[in-house]
């Protein structure tokens, strides 16, 4: 028997790195292989005040345990971009640090029926020559990226890179927005239509998951606030006009995911009324029985007893008696009770 000893790469080369794209002015991106990227580094680096339009994008699978030792040797990025790596706090945020824009994007893989969603991170590092994206799980949105430079469309600057993957994520938002939006609908149609409503739980499960991802795929307001106002310089004016667009439809999308939360929780509290209610009826149903059975109850007990005395035990007509006074009391018992339902809590 064999034993497969060949150390697993994680769907990336020996390097860490998925994917590796070379960008040049109004072209569209050429994949490259570690070894070209090696040397255009070297060529750039040689000479940082070259302005030839070229930059590269470098995607690394942080899962494969050479990819941090990599990126760390060949690239020159900032400490920063590694503490933000082993940082607990994932929120989506852009930042401006030492000239180059720090992001965190977060992709979900999302599901109703497996809650809580599942969120996967991105960490991102634009500079005006070179972005470098890192991960532990599969993203979409770096598919839907991969897929787009694949396709030949064109990105001018590493910036144009980083729009488009926020662009995605306020896409996905629109997706969840959307499905979560026909599964209320069809709750709230069966629950208007007076029928028994079972997704409760699915309810508050749908609930737990929008206000998660409300609040981690937000972005910060106050990072992007800085950002805006104090662009990197090597940020173009288009750039961050777009950068403004996408933010602003971020927040479009956060509203309606607001919105949408805050419609399932009256939803639930409508719900939960109702079932109030029903069970208010119920108890005073069960209540207006006992009550109403007490009078015979009381009197069977006491003219059950074995012992001598009982009154009326003579009396040829004691019988219906016994019938009449059983059926009045009755009677004042059942007015007593819907008196009290019908009398108000309190007073004003």
């Amino acid at each position: 028997m064999k034993l497969n000893l060949a150390p697993s790469t994680y769907g990336a080369d020996p390097s860490g790195l998925v994917c590796s794209f070379r960008f040049v002015s109004g072209q569209p991106g050429a994949p490259i292989d570690s070894d070209s990227v090696e040397t255009w580094l070297a060529e750039h680096q040689a000479n940082r005040d070259r302005v030839d339009g070229e930059f590269l994008w470098l995607h690394f699978n942080l899962a494969h345990v050479a990819s941090e030792r990599w990126m760390r040797s060949k690239l020159n990025l900032p400490d920063g971009y590694f503490e933000a790596l082993r940082e607990g706090s994932h929120s989506t945020r852009i930042e401006h640090q030492h000239g180059a824009l720090l992001a965190v994007v977060n992709d979900v893989i999302f599901d109703f029926e497996k809650t809580p969603a599942d969120i996967a991170t991105l960490w991102v590092y634009t500079h005006k020559n070179i972005m470098v994206t890192a991960r532990l799980k599969q993203l979409r949105s770096i598919d839907r990226l991969r897929a787009a430079v694949r396709d030949g469309e064109i990105f001018s600057t590493p910036a144009q890179l980083l729009i488009h993957l926020m662009r995605d994520q306020a896409d996905l938002l629109v997706q969840i927005v959307r499905s979560s939006s026909i599964e209320v609908d069809r709750i709230e149609d069966q629950f208007l239509s007076k029928q028994a409503v079972e997704s409760r739980r699915d309810l508050g499960a749908m609930r737990r998951v929008l206000v998660r991802l409300q609040r981690v795929l937000a972005p910060e307001p106050g990072s992007i606030f800085r950002l805006l106002v104090r662009p990197p310089t090597w940020l173009a004016e288009q750039d961050v006009q777009h950068l403004r667009d996408s933010t602003e439809e971020f927040s479009l999308v956060l509203g309606d995911l607001s919105g949408l939360a805050e419609r399932i929780k009256l939803l639930q509290e409508e719900i939960a009324a109702r079932l109030d209610e029903q069970t208010n009826r119920t108890l005073f149903t069960l209540t207006l029985v006992t009550v109403l059975a007490l009078p015979i109850n009381i009197v069977a007990g006491l003219f059950g007893m074995n012992v001598g005395g009982i009154p009326l035990a003579e009396n040829h007509h004691g019988f219906w008696v016994m019938v009449l006074t059983v059926v009045g009391l009755t009677a004042l018992a059942g007015w007593w009770v819907f008196r009290r339902r019908g009398r108000p809590s309190g007073r004003l």
